[in-house]
């Protein structure tokens, strides 16, 4: 609701603004909630990873003990479930830039949608089966 200053003294006038729901917004939305959340992440996992570990220590058997808990299973899946679209989002947006055949842009975000989709079923299933036992 937006109160706008009347030309009489004393007097408002009320209108309300409705907001028009749309893919863009909803994207736009989107990349601001991925962005916190990968902030908190992303950073934790660069401090897990590079600050309270050696950069040596960074082997297969390291991230086989850490998958051995669902916990970091789950930690793993939530950051490549906002970082990969996140990220497939700027690339488009920065595309849309170079891009100005409407028919060719909607090529692109298809595409690019279909890679996000395919990327992050192919990357969950790898990371949720993956067997700590085997190595």
């Amino acid at each position: 609701m937006a109160a706008i200053p009347s030309k009489s003294p004393g007097k408002v006038t009320v209108r309300r603004v409705k907001l028009e729901r749309s893919y863009e917004r909803y994207l736009w939305l989107f990349m601001r909630l991925s962005g916190v959340a990968m902030l908190i992440l992303a950073v934790g996992h660069m401090v897990i990873q590079h600050v309270l570990n050696s950069s040596a220590n960074l082997t297969l058997q390291f991230v086989a003990a850490q998958w051995s808990s669902w916990g970091w299973k789950t930690f793993d899946i939530l950051l490549l479930w906002m970082a990969i679209p996140h990220g497939i989002r700027g690339l488009f947006n920065i595309l849309s830039d170079y891009v100005h055949n409407p028919a060719a842009r909607r090529l692109v975000g298809i595409v690019l949608g279909l890679f996000v989709v395919a990327t992050v079923i192919w990357a969950t299933i790898a990371i949720a089966l993956f067997d700590s036992t085997r190595f």
